[in-house]
């Protein structure tokens, strides 16, 4: 079974055509700039196939962006399948799924509907995501279309940790409550961590997704129990442009002084903040610790304070579980840097966490960071969410 899986933006479109009889990629790509001037790339994973790498294309709607991906994948000389028949369907991303969705589903009216309903929870991605789906729905008719939420995984939180302090009645009339994202990444991670433990009868998990967006997880026999994220993916630990967790105060404080709008000030909170509004230099951790390496304090208060943050939510997930039996770094700063990963675990060691220097500066997809007498192991794991997407859609059309 073939199954394109598609990741649906504002304006961009990634995708990966999976073969899942082994669970390879046959193709991987991205349009960019859609509605704008469109740049398409295409790297077939099939020797002696000839790579597009950013080639300008027209896509005034995201239906034009699929219909390339298509073209390309059908192409004559570099394509990786013979027709479009050879494609059994297709498996989305979706941010937001609300209270609505505890698992992926197969695309249906009642499903578009609740997508929609989920607008003002996901008001960038949600929208860019079912235009994804109509896209794939216009130019592929008949092919089954999945919808994979990134909320659904953290649905099995209980009450205490999904609710907010505030009057019941918004979370009964308005659903707000703790949702959590990065579910599909969460989800990956916490399985293969159960795995490498040697499938444990009973398991406690913290997974640490870290990046420019970052939360962690907390995860009992591999469902979780509490997400740093919340309402929406603002909240929790700072991020590359985001703030997470705030003092409400702040925000009546800085537009009663500064008059801004909401618009500004949430602009302001998710694009301005973080570890960029810290250190004034960049949200790309890389340029964070050149820049401190080069003796910029800011810099390194806004590392320190991300280390700070992230090491201070694992010890938290700790205490709600009753104990850890691994930690798991996954994503681009948790699979890629080393340095943080030792920062974060530093003062950890109370909690049993031993880290081997030797093992935490390989870089290897998936592998052991921590000492072999560590009561508390320490993973790296490269997330795959394409893949858990693959997997869910595969499940659901063979039904």
């Amino acid at each position: 079974m073939k199954i394109l899986v598609i990741n649906a933006g504002s304006s961009s479109l990634k995708y990966q055509l999976m073969d899942m009889d082994n669970e390879s990629i046959l193709a991987k790509g991205i349009c960019e700039r859609i509605g704008i001037d469109g740049l398409f790339t295409y790297k077939p994973q099939v020797e002696g196939k000839t790579q597009i790498k950013a080639e300008p294309v027209s896509m005034p709607t995201h239906s034009e962006a699929i219909q390339a991906v298509l073209n390309a994948l059908v192409d004559a000389e570099n394509g990786v399948v013979a027709s479009m028949e050879e494609i059994d369907a297709c498996g989305h991303r979706v941010l937001h799924g609300g209270m609505e969705f505890t698992a992926s589903c197969i695309v249906d009216d009642a499903c578009e509907e609740a997508i929609k309903k989920c607008f003002p929870l996901g008001p960038l991605h949600n929208p860019a995501n079912l235009m994804g789906i109509k896209a794939c729905q216009a130019v592929m008719p008949g092919t089954p279309q999945v919808a994979v939420f990134d909320t659904a995984f953290h649905m099995t939180m209980p009450a205490p940790a999904y609710t907010y302090a505030i009057p019941y009645e918004y979370y009964e009339n308005d659903q707000v409550r703790r949702y959590g994202f990065h579910g599909t990444s969460h989800r990956y991670v916490s399985a293969r961590a159960i795995d490498m433990l040697g499938n444990p009868e009973h398991s406690k998990v913290i997974c640490c997704h870290l990046g420019n967006g970052s939360s962690l997880s907390a995860c009992i026999d591999g469902k979780c129990v509490d997400t740093t994220m919340g309402l929406g993916p603002l909240a929790g630990v700072p991020m590359g442009t985001r703030c997470g967790d705030i003092d409400g105060t702040i925000i009546e404080y800085l537009m009663g002084r500064y008059g801004y709008s909401i618009e500004e000030m949430m602009n302001i909170l998710n694009k301005k903040s973080g570890v960029l509004g810290i250190s004034g230099v960049s949200s790309d951790f890389r340029d964070l610790e050149a820049a401190a390496s080069a003796g910029n304090e800011r810099a390194q208060l806004a590392l320190d304070k991300f280390h700070y943050e992230v090491r201070k939510d694992i010890g938290a997930y700790a205490a709600a579980m009753g104990g850890c039996d691994a930690i798991v770094f996954t994503a681009g700063v948790g699979e890629n840097g080393a340095k943080d990963r030792a920062e974060i675990c530093k003062g950890l060691e109370y909690m049993g966490v031993k880290i081997c220097p030797e093992r935490n500066a390989i870089r290897e997809d998936e592998h052991l960071i921590s000492t072999d007498d560590s009561p508390v192991k320490v993973f790296v794991i490269a997330t795959n969410e394409e893949l858990m997407i693959a997997r869910d859609t595969k499940e659901l059309v063979s039904k």
